[in-house]
């Protein structure tokens, strides 16, 4: 289990002006990701080190993103102001969390401008709408074409600031309460209003980058 990848949805600007900003604060040039066809939400992606990434996401006008929860919690979340959506967790095989929390995951797919096309399985969706301090679960199909391949950067996370309970998130990922990252420093604030993820740090060559 590790972290993959954190979503931000698009400002009132739209999803590539909005990726575009956040790729310049990092030095880091963003690209197209392309559309999810089951979500009706369509991406760019910030390519980070260390098999990370930024997903800048936006909800299209499809009627996909009014029955999916990520395209319901992309809208809702772009139609606040936008910014920070959520953050996800990667496994090499979600039966372990299926079986412990009672859930099946669903199938992902988006197809790249270039024709490449990934495939991925996740669970825990909804909870970008009911309760976002927690991150979602997904499997990818092929990490030869994980989003973060063929980064050339050094940029990468190195913290998430999250309002929220610490032994929520720990019970919901099956960890002991006191486990901790050894790369990623999570910071834990009371919530005032919804809980969710806050802020993230990245680590950049001019130092630490906060957004």
């Amino acid at each position: 289990m590790r972290v993959d990848h954190v979503s931000y949805a698009a400002e009132t600007d739209g999803l590539k002006a909005t990726a575009q900003r956040l790729a310049k604060k990092l030095g880091v040039v963003p690209v197209d990701g392309g559309i999810h066809p089951r979500f009706g939400t369509r991406n760019m992606i910030i390519p980070l080190a260390q098999q990370r990434f930024v997903e800048v996401v936006e909800v299209l006008d499809h009627p996909a993103s009014d029955k999916a929860p990520f395209g319901q919690a992309v809208r809702a979340r772009s139609e606040a102001g936008g910014g920070w959506l959520g953050w996800v967790v990667s496994v090499d095989d979600l039966a372990e969390a299926e079986r412990r929390l009672g859930r099946e995951a669903v199938a992902g797919c988006r197809r790249r401008p270039d024709g490449v096309e990934l495939k991925w399985r996740q669970l825990g969706v909804k909870g970008l709408l009911a309760d976002p301090q927690l991150p979602f679960y997904i499997q990818w199909e092929d990490k030869n074409v994980h989003p973060s391949v063929g980064a050339s950067t050094d940029v990468t996370i190195s913290g998430l600031e999250i309002a929220g309970d610490p032994d929520r998130v720990c019970e919901w990922l099956g960890l002991p309460a006191d486990q901790t990252s050894t790369v990623i420093d999570f910071t834990f604030v009371a919530p005032h209003g919804t809980p969710g993820l806050l802020a993230v740090t990245f680590e950049t060559p001019g130092g630490p980058v906060i957004i």
